[in-house]
């Protein structure tokens, strides 16, 4: 079984449509991140897998679940987003909003329980924030701030996490750590993790599989080596380049020389 699938997904703004008769499986405890130039509709499809906008056509299943069908707080128990550049309330502290991943599961007969308490301290020591759990949010640092955001997605205890774009503001050191987190997770965890990424050496490195989108479909999926060729970035990015392996980890690296200059 499929974490997440599309059937003749279509979605639109308006009468325009971002994506038309989408098909796209999402592997169960697996990395998958989608790739693609600015306004390809990466984001746009990671919120209508979310729920967040409502197809025109076609269904999203949810774990062979149609998701349009199920109740909000059980989508939430079962998957968790975190949108991009989210914000704070000024003067919330860290486990303030670690706490808001566990709202799915209070009711008017339980509230806070034990339970709560295991899965939000737990997401603090997964992050390494215990120590700032205290901390408001809006005095951490870019790479802490980011970290809080994922410990309250942890929090919300889902096996399936959708990121939009969490590297984003990040520097290196910063977008390094977070993705090493994400890594871990999925590893130690099993959760499927699904998520957009602008740098496409990081995603070769990090994802299990690649889904390259271009003009508002599918160009490609797979395994990063059979995915990130030269061909696929001259068709998605416009650009030309040259792929080679990753010294490190052997994963395709992605050298883009444009238009402007050639090779020697």
């Amino acid at each position: 079984m499929h974490a997440l699938e599309t059937r003749e997904l279509s979605v639109s703004y308006g009468d325009q449509y971002i994506f038309q008769d989408l098909n796209l499986s999402i592997d169960k405890g697996k990395v998958t991140a989608l790739i693609g130039s600015n306004g390809c509709g990466k984001s746009t499809l990671l919120r209508t897998m979310a729920r967040l906008l409502k197809p025109q056509r076609g269904n999203v299943l949810l774990e062979g679940d149609s998701i349009a069908t199920l109740p909000t707080k059980e989508v939430a128990k079962r998957m968790a987003l975190l949108p991009q550049g989210p914000t704070a309330p000024e003067g919330l502290t860290v486990l303030q909003l670690v706490k808001q991943g566990r709202y799915p599961y209070q009711t008017w007969l339980q509230q806070w329980s034990k339970e709560d308490e295991r899965f939000v301290k737990l997401a603090l020591e997964t992050t390494g924030l215990t120590e700032l759990a205290e901390r408001t949010v809006d005095s951490l640092s870019g790479g802490q701030r980011q970290r809080a955001w994922i410990a309250m997605i942890l929090a919300q205890g889902t096996d399936i996490v959708l990121l939009d774009e969490p590297t984003t503001y990040l520097d290196l050191t910063h977008q390094i750590e977070v993705l090493d987190l994400l890594f871990e997770l999925n590893a130690r965890e099993q959760r499927t993790i699904v998520m957009v990424l602008h740098d496409i050496n990081l995603a070769c490195r990090y994802a299990h599989r690649i889904v390259a989108i271009q003009d508002n479909k599918v160009f490609a999926e797979g395994p990063p080596e059979d995915v990130v060729t030269a061909s696929m970035i001259e068709a998605v990015f416009h650009m030309k380049s040259r792929i080679i392996p990753d010294p490190l980890f052997g994963t395709p690296m992605c050298i883009p020389y444009g238009n402007g200059r050639t090779l020697a």
